[in-house]
């Protein structure tokens, strides 16, 4: 058996879903680790990971205008605004998504749908510098 692990960054726009499939993927390929779990992390508390349709893009928008509204940015209505309006947003957005998942690999692939992407959900409205940690244990 083997481990490796790796940090990606990604530069977010703001808020809504990042594609981070391809560095992903281009990862597990390099380790040349054929079988095994991949576990993808997010160490912030303000955006999350997520497995998405990757064909759609609408639903990617449907995402985005369901949190805003299961989640809104009003003033006053969160105690903790020290960063802003949107902070507090973010961290139940945060909590009520991931900020871990795990993918068996199969044939040094992710095993993924066909309609499946990793995605990083952005949850703040300023654009972040992010990082994903990923571990692969496989052989």
């Amino acid at each position: 058996m083997k481990q490796h692990t790796h940090r990606l960054t990604f530069r977010t726009q703001g808020k809504g879903l990042v594609p981070i499939t391809q560095p992903v993927l281009d990862w597990v390929r390099e380790t040349g680790v054929f079988t095994g779990l991949l576990t993808l992390w997010c160490p912030h508390t303000s955006c999350s990971l997520t497995v998405q349709e990757n064909a759609d893009s609408t639903v990617r928008a449907d995402i985005a205008t369901f949190f805003e509204t299961l989640v809104p940015e009003e003033n006053g209505r969160y105690r903790h605004s020290t960063e802003g309006a949107d902070d507090m947003p973010a961290h139940l957005r945060t909590m009520l998504t991931q900020s871990g998942l795990s993918i068996p690999i199969i044939d040094s692939e992710p095993a993924l749908g066909i309609w499946q992407g990793l995605y990083l959900f952005e949850h703040r409205r300023a654009p972040h510098q992010r990082e994903v940690v990923l571990h692969l244990f496989g052989t």
